[in-house]
């Protein structure tokens, strides 16, 4: 295979497999996703097979998307000539322009979520198969998202599945408040997918920035749609202004540099100028939403780099609002990191006591790393270096646990 042609096709996979997916769901009929999933599949199969034989074709995108429908009307006329029944279905050869093709799906991952978030699918099975089909996610992947049990997923996508297939769900938009009330599962799906690239729980890579611009885009696209509200430009404004330092987290060999490390250069000024724009647009009203105090944190972060001041007590501030808003540990392990810059190292371990016995962050790593800061910080050392190798037990990405091996060094 030509050098470069299976990274492209992943990439590519990776980036169009929702929308494939929705648009398959919506040809074969939502009841199908498990169809839509193989079809969307096999057609990255046959780009593997094809294009290191007879190239990279013109429109990448455009090709899969082709590929895929032409696979999925195939499927529908061998099952209606099994059934003896006749229908007039469009032939090959009349399939849309791709460039036309493309402008026609454009929202059909949006659909796609939207059905995937109904009300009577429970809030944890829509997260997850929304994450499966729109954010081409595999179960394991979910389960790091989740802290869960892959198996735990698994179950989780079974039942959804047989929800939609029973209840006879179909990927029409929904009206009025019944489009609102999904509107939160919805955002909560986006925020899931951008934290999977941000942070990716293990592996090679820190980011995944596929992950995080699908997600940007995604909140950009309900930001403009009908569905637009406060706490959805505040999620807009999240996203972007955490992307804007995407490319400043990660030295040129992949090592992870921490927010008082990082080059301001780097940092995207549009992204930067855009999560800016969507923020003011979220606080015109009068809701307050996590997505709003975490997105004046974010905004928090862009000042005080730009400036060279940072405002910790306002972060703190922020953090005692979002910690009651959501009563998250991990908000509770953030808030600590915020205590420490302003009240110091002591008052951190102690607002982080309680966190230990949480069964819900007996895993997480960054839970053992923090504490090894603080204890590091009060030069209790010997104590430092059993929390970062605990810490290095726990599932970590690579550039997570280098910076781990770095600390653990410090301590000796």
């Amino acid at each position: 295979m030509p050098d470069g042609t299976g990274e492209l096709v992943e990439h590519l996979f990776r980036q169009m497999s929702g929308r494939m997916t929705s648009h398959l769901a919506r040809l074969l009929g939502s009841s199908r996703l498990d169809l839509a999933e193989e079809i969307a599949q096999e057609t990255i199969l046959r780009a593997l097979q094809t294009w290191p034989y007879h190239g990279v074709p013109e429109n990448p995108p455009a090709w899969l998307f082709r590929t895929a429908r032409n696979l999925a009307l195939d499927q529908l006329r061998h099952e209606r000539i099994a059934d003896h029944k006749q229908q007039d279905l469009r032939p090959r050869d009349s399939t849309p322009a791709p460039d036309a093709n493309l402008d026609e799906f454009r929202d059909d991952e949006l659909r796609m979520i939207l059905m995937c978030c109904h009300p009577e699918i429970p809030r944890e099975s829509s997260v997850a198969l929304s994450l499966k089909t729109v954010g081409g996610f595999s179960v394991r992947e979910i389960a790091r998202a989740f802290l869960a049990e892959e198996s735990a997923i698994a179950q989780r996508l079974v039942r959804a599945k047989r929800q939609i297939r029973d209840r006879g769900l179909t990927l029409d938009l929904p009206r009025g408040e019944e489009l609102q009330s999904r509107l939160d599962a919805v955002l909560e799906t986006l925020y899931f997918i951008f934290n999977e690239g941000y942070a990716a729980h293990e592996g090679e890579d820190l980011i995944r920035r596929d992950l995080c611009v699908e997600a940007l885009r995604l909140a950009r696209l309900i930001a403009a749609s009908s569905l637009a509200s406060p706490k959805v430009h505040a999620l807009a404004a999240l996203l972007a202004l955490e992307s804007a330092r995407l490319p400043a987290r990660v030295d040129a060999l992949g090592d992870l540099v921490l927010l008082e490390n990082q080059d301001h250069s780097l940092w995207d000024q549009q992204l930067i100028a855009l999560g800016f724009h969507h923020f003011s647009v979220s606080i015109s009203g009068e809701e307050l939403s996590e997505y709003h105090v975490q997105a004046a944190i974010a905004a928090e972060h862009i000042r005080g780099g730009l400036s060279g001041t940072m405002d910790w007590p306002a972060i703190l501030h922020h953090y005692g609002q979002l910690l009651e808003m959501s009563g998250s540990p991990v908000v509770a392990l953030n808030r600590a990191v915020a205590v420490a810059k302003v009240h110091g190292a002591e008052y951190a371990l102690a607002a982080i006591e309680p966190l230990l016995a949480d069964p819900a962050l007996r895993e997480y790593y960054l839970l053992l790393a923090a504490r090894g800061h603080f204890l590091l910080e009060l030069d209790r050392r010997e104590e430092a270096a059993a929390c970062f190798r605990a810490a290095l037990e726990r599932r970590c990405s690579e550039p997570e646990r280098r910076l781990l091996r770095k600390k653990l060094k410090e301590c000796e």
